[in-house]
């Protein structure tokens, strides 16, 4: 397809030419050797510190060839999820995945074998000093293997079970529409729809929420059986791998604690009313008695600035080099490198992402660019990805894999120091209108991510008993949202077909992928009250952190920043930033005078 605007195409040539190309079949048959060099270093295996990192080696050279493979694929199809070329690639790359997880499970299975030996090497071994964290990780993992044989198995039935429902999800999300205009015979897709949300005219985002609940209606058999299919899968495989409930599963992923997580979800309980005095006062501006769900982006001020994407790339790459020359540095590299795709399309998938190519150092922007400060603040968002990922580049696998908790780090944190740097020269009404969009987006990973928490523990409960229909699903979701949302937002128009929607819910292997982002946003304005603290050599200590965030346990990378995570008066004062800038919102709408 060719590009005739100035927002831009990606460019995937320097990871691939083609799924034809040599390059591309080449690495991919050598997924077969690699694992066969890694399955050596296994049946020989006995513990001295050469072996131990032999075994490492050969283990992240597998990984990264196959997360290679693996992103390459998937950015295609994200980008048409039409091209049969790439759906079969997908299927080719996770068939090869099986000798990765076949790998991993018998190397972790050798590790176990020895643990008392290898617990007492890694205190006298300087080699494996940094692995030691990671080694102690792996042998805690044992308890929760099956057999060699019986998780090849699960991988294999995986593929083709929980996620092939993952990208069917996908594929009808995309590329579903339904009647719009019925003169013209319009049709809008849900990505379409979606966007519609963000329109100053409130007829328009009525219609475009009630044509997305009518879309999702008509799509919520296959829907529904996707979601049951992708929950059932997970809780067959947590029950057999020894886990005690799928959040159990999720904690071990996130490496944070239950303290960790329940101290994290008790701030955001205790802050509701902070955020219903933002819906309050947005209901004020709008001239509303209270916001329904297709408010909650509606803008507000009388900021008409749309950017164009030169605009927002100078914009970002001014404001990072500001913060850090090097951030600003490596934002201007993903520009003129082509790794953006940015330009809207039909049968591209809606959102966007950060994906990672480590065997060529180089990362990848997928995001849906329509001019909105909004649009530009996630493209900051996604380069905050790509600059951790730059941090952590050159290290194997085993220690460069930080957890999710960790991974919104960076994004959260650029996309702050953009809404800060804008904030410094605007007007009152751009003023009011950048503040809504920062407490739109606090508001969403707070607000909305804890009725998303509510809800997946709700499906876990039901589904472990039997399937969930369509109509349970959204009476779960709907329950969730009343829970979550202050009376600021109407119980009225809620959303019941969110579970539709998120495409977070439909993966097997990431229960919960949902209270991550809220620790990401609340961690990294923690983060930033620690800079504002203490400015002298903070960039430096950020990076340090960044490509320390593989290496442990979240509270432990955390610790370097003088962050305690395990306490609530930790992530309360993060929420110190978000009211002060509710209550500017609240001074500048005129919310609560008289």
């Amino acid at each position: 397809m060719k590009n005739t605007t100035k927002t831009p195409l990606w460019d995937l040539d320097s990871i691939y030419p083609s799924l034809t190309s040599d390059e591309y079949r080449k690495d991919l048959e050598s997924i077969d050797m690699l694992y066969h060099l890694l399955k050596k270093e296994v049946d020989g295996f006995h513990v001295d510190e050469d072996h131990v990192l032999r075994m490492l080696e050969a283990y992240s050279t597998l990984c990264d060839t196959h997360e290679t493979l693996d992103a390459y694929v998937h950015a295609l199809m994200t980008i048409d999820t039409t091209d049969s070329s790439a759906v079969q690639g997908i299927h080719d790359v996770a068939r090869k995945g099986l000798l990765v997880k076949k790998g991993r499970t018998e190397m972790i299975h050798a590790l176990a074998e020895k643990k008392e030996e290898i617990e007492e090497l890694l205190p006298q071994s300087d080699v494996l000093g940094t692995y030691t964290f990671i080694i102690t990780e792996l042998l805690e993992e044992a308890s929760h293997l099956m057999a060699p044989g019986e998780e090849s198995v699960a991988y294999a039935l995986q593929t083709t079970g929980a996620d092939a429902f993952a990208r069917m999800h996908e594929v009808i999300t995309s590329t579903a529409t339904i009647l719009w205009d019925p003169e013209s015979g319009e049709r809008k897709t849900l990505t379409e729809l979606r966007a519609m949300a963000f329109s100053p005219e409130r007829t328009v985002r009525k219609r475009a929420y009630e044509k997305e609940l009518e879309l999702l209606e008509q799509q919520k058999i296959p829907l529904s059986f996707a979601l049951n299919g992708v929950k059932g899968t997970a809780l067959t495989l947590y029950k057999k791998r020894n886990y005690g409930d799928a959040l159990s599963c999720a904690l071990d992923a996130s490496r944070i604690s239950g303290k960790v997580l329940r101290s994290l979800i008790a701030s955001i309980e205790q802050n509701l009313p902070l955020f219903n005095r933002y819906f309050k006062a947005k209901a004020h501006a709008l001239s509303l008695k209270s916001l329904s769900f297709y408010d909650l982006f509606a803008p507000v001020g009388e900021m008409e600035k749309s950017y164009t994407f030169d605009e927002a790339k100078e914009i970002i790459i001014s404001s990072l080099e500001g913060f850090h020359p090097p951030m600003g540095a490596a934002a201007a590299g993903a520009f003129s490198n082509n790794w953006i795709d940015a330009l809207i399309r039909e049968k591209k998938v809606g959102g966007a992402y950060c994906t990672f190519f480590p065997n060529r150092r180089e990362s990848r922007i997928l995001c849906n660019f329509d001019g909105s400060f909004d649009a530009l603040s996630t493209v900051a968002h996604e380069l905050g990805h790509a600059y951790h990922d730059s941090m952590v580049k050159d290290l194997p696998f085993t220690l460069r894999e930080y957890p999710m908790t960790l991974a919104e780090t960076a994004s959260i944190f650029n996309q702050f120091i953009i809404f800060t740097e804008t904030l410094k020269s605007s007007e009152k009404a751009e003023r009011i209108t950048l503040i809504d969009s920062f407490l739109q987006d606090a508001s969403q990973v707070c607000v909305d991510i804890l009725s998303r928490y509510y809800f997946e523990m709700s499906v876990f409960e039901t589904v472990a008993t039997g399937e969930a229909s369509p109509e349970e699903f959204s009476q779960m979701m709907l329950d969730a949202q009343k829970r979550s949302y202050p009376d600021g937002v109407s119980r009225e128009e809620l959303h019941p077909y969110m579970w539709a929607v998120k495409g977070h819910y439909y993966s097997a292997d990431l229960p919960f992928y949902n209270y991550p982002y809220a620790f990401g946003q609340l961690f990294s304005l923690g983060l930033y009250r620690e800079y504002e603290k203490d400015k002298k050599g903070f960039p430096e200590r950020f990076d340090a952190l960044l490509s320390f965030s593989g290496q442990a346990d979240a509270a432990s990378v955390a610790d370097m920043a003088s962050c305690d995570i395990r306490t609530k008066d930790f992530w309360l004062e993060s929420f110190s930033i978000i009211e002060r800038y509710v209550d500017e919102f609240v001074e500048l709408t005129g919310a609560e005078k008289g």
